[in-house]
């Protein structure tokens, strides 16, 4: 289970953020601690507000009082509502906020089912709740409601993350969340030494990608766009720019990332495993089709590209244990394009086995003038989070509440030309006499 915290000055925006989610009916509440209950059950932002500001009033010195918590069990745990709420109870407990006011909502807008918390760092006495060292021992605290509830360990999770991603499923719906579970771990996790080598990795979980070059207002830009592909690897769907799915997926930062894994492949030798069990592989298979069931038990896939006649003009291997992908040229001469076609052709002429279906990268770019002037609104490359969503709604959280500075104005000192009692230097004459009139001047 992962555990995010982040502080604010906005009760109104942490509450609103899931309460945008209960009104769209993807989000409901399970539990509350010292709220106001209300006659119909409805925890509404009003009645919710009610609950905190006695506290907030409480304090009105602190910074940023407003404390709001995701807790994210890995999607293999299957937990009822009262499981959770009872997880939420002793996580606020053990952190220091079992007394405090707060609200837990249950969020499921997608798959992975997941708890938000909303409460305050100021207790009714005014008192703040100190938060140092907060993130260390809420990962304590993970921890032990991970042994306590039988729970995936999240490091378990982030191990076994490169080989487990799911390919994406329009049937499911939330195609967007979908992509960008894929893209976000295959951009930070994976290594590639191309664009296509990446865009044969995704094509694996269904995702299309795209670069996306042109010209608009006297600029030249470069962009990503991602789609999704149907069964049969066929673009479907509108294109969606790279900026929604975080600053990591995007093309500056995927080309950062296309240098460092060239480094990472030569200085750890990746390619020497692969190497092995493919030529292992191509040594004792008796088809095409048998060659791919041998590497798929190796944990390494491997696509073919080919043309309308069926040669093959382009070869991928995906290796899913080192999270590396590579052309098969790039890794030797005997598993490039031409020696396969060669090898496995040859094969198919002469034999009446069955032929395995074979996967076709799709040849989509999204290039064509009328898409890309749609798309050049699209291209303006934002940060986003892992939950781009949440992680956007996090950030504005954490923005410190800016100090306004008054602009003092000091008064200009001024001297009555006139003899006035005690001769005073002020704002203005302060002579007794109101009849007296003066003349006078700044200094």
């Amino acid at each position: 289970m992962v555990a995010k915290i982040s502080s604010g000055s906005s009760l109104y925006s942490a509450l609103a953020y899931n309460h945008q989610k209960v009104n769209a009916g993807c989000a409901k509440v399970i539990f509350t601690n010292n709220m106001v209950e209300p006659q119909d059950g409805n925890f509404s932002i009003g009645i919710c507000t009610g609950s905190f500001e006695p506290y907030l009033l409480a304090n009105q010195r602190t910074e940023n009082p407003v404390i709001h918590i995701s807790l994210n069990p890995d999607p293999k745990d299957k937990l009822s509502d009262e499981q959770l709420a009872q997880i939420a109870e002793e996580y606020m407990q053990k952190l220091g906020y079992g007394n405090q006011p707060f609200v837990v909502y249950k969020h499921e807008d997608i798959d992975r089912h997941h708890i938000h918390i909303v409460s305050v760092k100021v207790d009714e006495t005014g008192k703040m709740i100190r938060d140092n060292f907060q993130h260390r021992l809420s990962m304590r605290i993970c921890r032990d409601l991970e042994r306590k509830y039988g729970l995936v360990p999240a490091n378990e999770k982030q191990k076994a993350e490169g080989y487990s991603l799911k390919a994406i499923d329009s049937k499911k719906g939330n195609v967007k969340q979908q992509i960008a579970n894929v893209v976000r771990a295959a951009s930070q996790s994976w290594h590639f030494q191309s664009f296509n080598e990446y865009k044969a990795l995704l094509s694996t979980y269904n995702v299309h990608v795209a670069e996306v070059k042109g010209e608009h207002g006297g600029k030249l830009y470069t962009g990503i766009v991602y789609a999704a592909l149907n069964e049969k690897g066929e673009v479907f769907g509108t294109p969606i720019k790279s900026s929604k799915f975080g600053k990591q997926a995007g093309n500056e930062a995927i080309q950062k990332r296309i240098e460092k894994s060239k480094e990472l492949i030569k200085t750890n030798n990746l390619k020497e495993s692969p190497k092995a069990i493919i030529t292992k592989a191509l040594e004792t298979c008796k088809s095409r089709a048998d060659f791919e069931k041998q590497l798929l038990k190796n944990q390494i896939s491997v696509l073919f590209r080919e043309n309308e006649s069926g040669r093959i003009y382009g070869v991928t291997f995906i290796d899913h244990r080192q999270k590396f992908v590579f052309n098969g040229s790039r890794l030797d001469k005997e598993f490039s394009a031409n020696a396969l076609e060669q090898r496995f052709n040859e094969e198919k002429h002469s034999s009446d086995q069955e032929k395995s279906p074979e996967f076709t990268l799709p040849q989509s770019t999204f290039a064509s003038d009328s898409t890309l002037e749609n798309l050049f609104g699209l291209l303006n490359i934002e940060s986003r989070g892992e939950n781009p969503e949440e992680e956007a709604f996090i950030r504005r959280m954490k923005r410190k509440r800016r100090k306004k500075t008054k602009t003092v104005s000091h008064a200009k000192r001024r001297r009555c030309t006139k003899p006035c009692q005690n001769n005073r230097i002020d704002t203005g004459c302060q002579h007794s006499n109101p009849d007296h009139s003066h003349l006078l001047v700044l200094l």
